[in-house]
This record gives structure tokens, C-alpha cells and sequence, in this order.
């Protein structure tokens, strides 16, 4: 699966130079931060923070009508997601417990949006397919002062599910000479664990999400 999303993005590539002289189609590349969560049926929302990460990549734009009114825009990025354990501690059954740390979940994210431009602001929505790549776990539980479980490296993925469908939606700036600038949501319809997951409680239902702040570059089609 990674070698098959790594090839949709050099074939994105491809088609992009091989096409240059095609009216209405313009290769560009983007990048920029992530701000990221996990959101659904959580028993303890508070012990989740919002996490900062990187995204980047490469985009196609596919202009529908003359005006570039009306685009399609597919993309392959990569993109940091996942949390931060809140700094507080709970009580449970009178033992006092502590989540600390973070988890990183890297991504291949392949949104397709539907792009309407009128002027310089444009707005875009559709579809996204995401692939975990691995989850890189740094963080600790602590009962009563004393470090109970440790977690450093990269988390087995056995039990989660790699493969995510979700949506994007966002709004932002394209000038004429294709500089951009925007904001974007990006959300999931597939939960971060397996049927059977025994892993901590609340990601069983988790899902990710991500709010996005990007520039990019389209570069002029001919």
C-alpha cells in the first residue's frame, strides 16, 4: 500500500508535465501545519489536547470551465496527526493516575475537491482517502507519583485500522500567478481501532481530526 500511494504521487507528477501544454491544468506543491485532535465517542474528552504537525506534498488542478470558476483538485500529502495528553491528573477508585506525552500518526492523505474560485477566494470540498503510515508513541502513565507504563518508539498497528475514509472542506486565496494561501478541516468517517481493540479505551472510537494552514504554488498552465 505505501509503495502504491508512493507511485499515485509520481504519476500526479507525471501527468502534470506530460499534460503542461493542456489548457486548464496547473501541477502545483503545497505544505504547511496541522493543528490535531481525536474527536467521537471519548469517555474523558479533556484528556486530549490539540497537537501542532507538518503536512506537505503535491497537488493537481484540473480547470472545468475556461474561467477556472470550476476545478478539480486532487493531491497526495504527507501529514502529521494525533494528540497530546493533557497535564492533569484523575482519580480513579482512590488511585491517582497521570497521562503524559504524545502520539504521532503519519499519514498519506489523497483528498479529490471540487474547487469553486470566484475572484481571488476560492472555496473546495470533497472526498479523502488516508493511509497510516506508523504511530510514533511517546508517552507515559503515572500512578500515585510513580511511572507505571512507558512507551517510547513506534506502535504495533496490528489492531487499528490503516486505511481511513473522510472528507475535507476549506476556503482561502489563489492569486492569478497561482500563489495560495488556505485553511482547511479535514475529518473521518472510520474509526482509529478495529472491532476487538484492546488498547486504551477511549481511541476505540476515536477519530482523527485536523485543521490545516497551507501555502502553495500552481504553476501556470499553457
Amino acid at each position: 500500500m505505501k509503495k502504491s500511494l508512493l507511485a499515485a504521487a509520481a504519476l500526479l507528477a507525471t501527468v502534470a508535465v506530460s499534460e503542461s501544454k493542456a489548457q486548464g491544468i496547473r501541477f502545483g506543491l503545497k505544505a504547511g501545519g496541522n493543528l490535531s485532535n481525536i474527536s467521537g465517542d471519548l469517555t474523558n474528552e479533556d484528556q486530549y489536547k490539540n497537537k501542532f504537525g507538518f503536512h506537505g506534498g503535491a497537488m493537481l488542478n484540473i480547470g472545468l470551465l475556461d474561467d477556472g470558476f470550476l476545478s478539480v483538485q486532487p493531491e497526495v500529502l504527507f501529514s502529521q496527526k494525533g494528540f497530546t495528553y493533557a497535564d492533569d491528573e484523575f482519580t480513579v477508585g482512590g488511585t491517582k493516575v497521570k497521562y503524559d506525552g504524545d502520539r504521532t500518526y503519519n499519514y498519506i492523505d489523497v483528498p479529490v475537491l471540487l474547487k469553486i474560485r470566484a475572484g481571488g477566494a476560492y472555496f473546495e470540498a470533497g472526498p479523502q482517502y488516508s493511509y497510516l503510515l506508523k504511530v510514533k508513541d511517546e508517552s507515559s502513565v503515572s500512578i500515585n507519583g510513580n511511572t507505571a507504563i512507558q512507551r517510547q518508539g513506534v506502535a504495533d498497528l496490528s489492531n487499528v485500522n490503516r486505511n481511513e475514509i473522510g472528507y475535507a472542506a476549506g476556503l482561502g486565496y489563489q492569486a492569478d500567478n497561482g500563489f495560495m494561501l488556505g485553511l482547511r478541516y479535514n475529518g473521518s468517517f472510520t474509526d482509529f481501532a478495529k472491532d476487538g481493540y484492546t488498547g486504551d479505551a477511549d481511541v476505540r472510537n476515536a477519530r482523527n481530526s485536523v485543521f490545516q494552514a497551507s501555502v502553495g504554488f500552481l504553476l501556470p498552465g499553457k
